[in-house]
C-alpha cells in the first residue's frame, strides 16, 4: 500500500490534493495527514498532502467558497471550510450560495432535462469569472470532462458509498410487499431495483434530502432510496431501514466523495487545498470516472461503478443496464492504474452487450 501510495503521490506531484470532513470523515482525514507526512519524508516528495512546503506568505488570506443552497450542499461546503481553517488558521473563508438549473427545475425527471452540468454549471461559471475561488460539489454530480480552464483541486476522503433504503424499521428490499412502491430519481437505482424485484413499481422522486423524506412521509410509498452518505451527513441515519450492500446495488460514480473545483493554474488556491486532498480516494474515483468517461454516460443511462484500493491493487466493479433492468452487464477488473482499468472495464462491458444497451437507450428502442 505504501509503495502504491508513494508512487501515486510522486506521479501527481504537479497536481493538487484533497479534503476532509466532520466526524468519522475528519478522523480519517487526520489519519491520512499523518501517513502523508511519513511518506513525504521517505520519498522526498515536496508537494504532498501535508502542505508543509508552502509558506504562509505564499498563501492568500481570503477564500470564497461557492456552493448550492441545499442543507446537504451547505453541510459539504461548511465542512470543507472547517477543514481548511484547521489547516490554515487565520484564513478568512466566506460562502456564496449559487442556484443551479438542477435546483430550479424540480418537476421534470433528470434524464429528460439533460445532465451536462445540471448541478454544477452556474458554480463553474462563477469560478471562471473569479466570483468565487473554489466550488464544492458532490463528486457524483460532476462531469467527467470538466470545462476548459477548470480542474479538480481536491477530492475528499470518501464517506460511505452505499445507497440506503428509507422505509419502515427493519425493512429490506427483499421484504417489500409484492407490487410495492419505491421512489427514486436515479435511473441507476431504478434499473438495479427492477433487476432485483421486477414486481416493484418505481416512481420518480426529485428534491433535496429533507424534501424527499417529507414526500415519503406524505405518500403511500413503501420506501425511497437515497445515498447513505447524505443521510448520515445530515444526522438522518435513523431514517435508514437498510444499507444496501454494493454487491446488490452498485453506487454512482464518485458517490460519497466531495470534489473541490478550482481554476486551472491557480497555484495559490491549489496549495491551500493540498492538505485536504486524499490520494487513495482520488485513485478510486479516478478509476470510476475513467469508466464513465469512456462510456460517455451520466444521468441519462443506468451506469454504476465502485472502486476499492487495497494493498497494491485497485479493484473496479462496473455495470451497464437497460432502463427496465432486464438487461445488465457487469464485471470486476483489477490493476494498479485507475485510468487504465476504468477504460479496460468499459471496453469489456461494451463488448459484452453494453454497447447494444446504450444504443437502445439513446435511440429510444
Amino acid at each position: 500500500m505504501v509503495q502504491l501510495l508513494t508512487s501515486y503521490i510522486v506521479n501527481r506531484s504537479s497536481e493538487i490534493k484533497e479534503s476532509k470532513v466532520e466526524g468519522r470523515e475528519l478522523e480519517g482525514w487526520m489519519a491520512f495527514s499523518s501517513l502523508g507526512k511519513t511518506i513525504t519524508q521517505k520519498s522526498n516528495c515536496n508537494r504532498v498532502a501535508s502542505g508543509s512546503s508552502f509558506t504562509t506568505d505564499y498563501l492568500p488570506s481570503r477564500l470564497v467558497i461557492g456552493t448550492r443552497g441545499s442543507d446537504l450542499a451547505l453541510w459539504q461546503s461548511n465542512t470543507v471550510g472547517a477543514m481548511l481553517r484547521q489547516s490554515h488558521p487565520g484564513l478568512d473563508i466566506s460562502i456564496e450560495i449559487i442556484e443551479t438549473k438542477g435546483d430550479k427545475v424540480l418537476d421534470v425527471a433528470l434524464e429528460k432535462i439533460g445532465d451536462k452540468g445540471l448541478f454544477t454549471k452556474e458554480l463553474e461559471n462563477a469560478l471562471l469569472k473569479g466570483r468565487i475561488d473554489i466550488a464544492v460539489h458532490s463528486l457524483k454530480d460532476m462531469q467527467t470532462v470538466l470545462p476548459e480552464g477548470l480542474t479538480l483541486g481536491a477530492i475528499t476522503q470518501r464517506a460511505a458509498p452505499e445507497d440506503a433504503l428509507v422505509a419502515s424499521f427493519g425493512m429490506t428490499i427483499a421484504d417489500l410487499p409484492e407490487g410495492g412502491i419505491l421512489a427514486t430519481g436515479s435511473l441507476r437505482r431504478r434499473a438495479q431495483l427492477l433487476a432485483l424485484r421486477p414486481d416493484l413499481r418505481i416512481v420518480d422522486l426529485r428534491g433535496n434530502v429533507p424534501t424527499r423524506l417529507q414526500r415519503y412521509r406524505d405518500s403511500n410509498w413503501d420506501g425511497i432510496i437515497l445515498a447513505r452518505a447524505g443521510l448520515e451527513r445530515l444526522g438522518l441515519a435513523h431514517t435508514i431501514a437498510q444499507v444496501i450492500p454494493t454487491d446488490i446495488m452498485i453506487p454512482a460514480v464518485g458517490q460519497g466523495a466531495l470534489g473541490v473545483e478550482i481554476r486551472e493554474g491557480d497555484e495559490k488556491v491549489a496549495s491551500i487545498l493540498s492538505p485536504i486532498d486524499q490520494p487513495l480516494t482520488r485513485m478510486a474515483v479516478g478509476a470510476e470516472r475513467a469508466f464513465l468517461r469512456r462510456l460517455e454516460g451520466g444521468c441519462q443511462a443506468p451506469i454504476a461503478a465502485h472502486a476499492k484500493v487495497s494493498r497494491d491493487n485497485i479493484s473496479l466493479t462496473g455495470l451497464i443496464a437497460s432502463l427496465d433492468g432486464k438487461e445488465i452487464v457487469h464485471d470486476t477488473v483489477f490493476g494498479t492504474s485507475g485510468s487504465e482499468i476504468g477504460v479496460r472495464l468499459a471496453e469489456e462491458l461494451l463488448e459484452k452487450g453494453g454497447r447494444h444497451i446504450l444504443e437502445s437507450i439513446a435511440t429510444g428502442r
